[in-house]
């Protein structure tokens, strides 16, 4: 379902001036991106980008916006207290993709991760000094394995290297696509980073792939931002003793979408290692994964109903640490899962169980 901030700036995708289309589509996927940290954005964010698109205030100014808008907003911190984040990064996005200026490097990776996340992590920039594992709902909550962090910096240099030795001459577009896709998978599994790994990833290969030529459809980032990030689990993750291998297929999908314009059908459910082997059709899947057929449902109450499944007594707080969303957004897909009578509680908030109908 489209959401209302796509509905705006698509506006000026179909009926604006040249400029226009191009900013806009340029805060599509700095907005849409959010979504692999399921991050929402406000509606002052919405409102200052359309003044941008318009060209009424320079991306410079946003950020001015943005940042005072934080800064005096104590009155509205129980109202909008999960954006504050998304705001701040979709802006520093918007201004990234907007420059043409790129070098392909280590230390521009890392630069782009300090100029997303200056003064909301402390280690923006830094290459993270621990190792970490990450529960993924379509793992059933298993990790992927990241580099170890004492051969992180290592790691990125012998990549780059190779990867800048590597001639694309008299390569086919099919060939080309899937090394890229090699590439980006293989930096985005070194993890340099303890947070924003993603999103930075997705923007250094934006703009990589600009600097070869590709004109790469944005907008494929703003609407499956969350697709990419699962893809690229499954393409980094292998449990031989229950017959699941890494697979680039989804990833692969996805940047033939984004590098080729190809229409590729992209559902997160089809990449949960329970599925994989179900038809790969709405429909069949529907009635695979227990929702009824009909009912429309998101990935975010995939993937409640998932962790529900396993813990019939479970809170919303603990899904919430288990899905890494906040509780409000929890809360709001429960909600939603009751009016479309999907789920119910049976008993009191401490007591009580769910029932998955």
């Amino acid at each position: 379902m489209e959401k209302q901030w796509e509905k705006e700036l698509t506006e000026y995708i179909i009926q604006g001036e040249p400029n226009q289309k191009e900013r806009s589509l340029i805060w599509k996927t700095a907005i849409g991106l959010q979504d692999v940290d399921k991050l929402s954005t406000s509606e002052y964010l919405l409102k200052t980008a359309k003044e941008h698109i318009e060209g009424k205030i320079s991306i410079d100014s946003v950020q001015t916006r943005i940042n005072s808008y934080y800064e005096t907003r104590t009155e509205r911190i129980d109202l909008e207290n999960d954006t504050e984040e998304a705001d701040k990064v979709s802006a520093r996005i918007a201004k990234i993709l907007g420059e043409k200026a790129f070098q392909f490097s280590p230390t521009e990776l890392l630069s782009i991760h300090k100029r997303l996340f200056e003064g909301i992590f402390c280690h923006a920039g830094k290459i993270r000094d621990c190792n970490i594992s990450k529960k993924e709902w379509i793992l059933n909550g298993e990790t992927v394995t990241y580099s170890s962090y004492n051969n992180i910096m290592a790691t990125l240099e012998y990549d780059f290297t190779t990867e800048k030795a590597f001639s694309y001459k008299n390569l086919t577009k099919d060939s080309v696509l899937k090394h890229i896709v090699e590439f980006a998978s293989n930096l985005w599994q070194i993890h340099p980073f303890m947070e924003g790994n993603t999103r930075t990833t997705a923007i250094f290969i934006i703009k990589y792939l600009n600097t070869l030529g590709f004109q790469v459809g944005n907008e494929v980032f703003a609407n499956n931002s969350w697709y990419f990030r699962n893809a690229l689990v499954r393409a980094n993750y292998n449990d031989l003793s229950k017959g699941i291998y890494a697979t680039k297929q989804y990833l692969i999908l996805f940047f033939e979408n984004l590098m080729l314009g190809k229409k590729n059908e992209l559902k997160n459910r089809y990449l949960h290692i329970e599925y994989e082997s179900a038809i790969v059709n709405e429909k069949n899947v529907g009635v695979n994964v227990g929702v009824n057929v009909g009912v429309n449902i998101t990935d975010m109450e995939q993937e409640v109903l998932a962790v529900i499944r396993e813990n019939n007594t479970i809170t919303a707080t603990i899904i919430a640490n288990q899905c890494q969303v906040s509780t409000r957004t929890v809360e709001r897909t429960i909600k939603s899962l009751k009016e479309k009578n999907i789920l119910e509680r049976v008993g009191s908030d401490k007591t009580g169980h769910w029932i998955v109908k």
